[in-house]
């Protein structure tokens, strides 16, 4: 399975987020990952609506994780931004009254799925004073 840009985008918010001493900005993750601001501005407000990060307005804003990394859990993550319930649309699909394939695609989807179950973002941030340094923020 291949992970789309938009959940590579947001696990990368993610990492940047939660290595963070303070708040970060869309504008220092954009640098870090060499990113278009522009993508990150749609995955942050994603991320921010559905409760991953959160926005701190103000001259001193920024954004930050909403909750500890650990308890920000990677398969709720990709679950939210894979859509992996509509991996296929079989809608209007003549054979879709007899076909075996959808079970088949969601037995896969939640195999896939239930490894990301067992790591949260403290997993992918656990060497946070080396990631700050190739992130630039040591």
């Amino acid at each position: 399975m291949r992970l789309t840009k938009y959940t590579d985008y947001s696990i990368r918010v993610l990492i940047h987020l939660g290595t963070a001493e303070g708040l970060g900005s869309i504008r220092g993750i954009a640098q870090a990952f060499d990113i278009s601001q522009d993508h990150l501005k749609k995955v942050v407000q994603d991320l921010s609506a559905a409760g991953f990060i959160e926005s701190v307005r103000g001259r001193n804003g920024g954004i930050r994780l909403a909750r500890p990394a650990e308890e920000i859990n990677l398969g709720k993550v990709l679950r939210h931004t894979e859509g992996l319930d509509e991996m296929i649309v079989c809608g209007a699909c003549p054979v879709r009254p007899a076909c075996g394939l959808p079970p088949i695609l969601a037995e896969a989807s939640a195999a896939f799925a239930a490894v990301f179950d067992k790591y949260t973002v403290a997993d992918l941030t656990i060497r946070k004073p080396e990631l700050r340094m190739l992130l630039g923020a040591a």
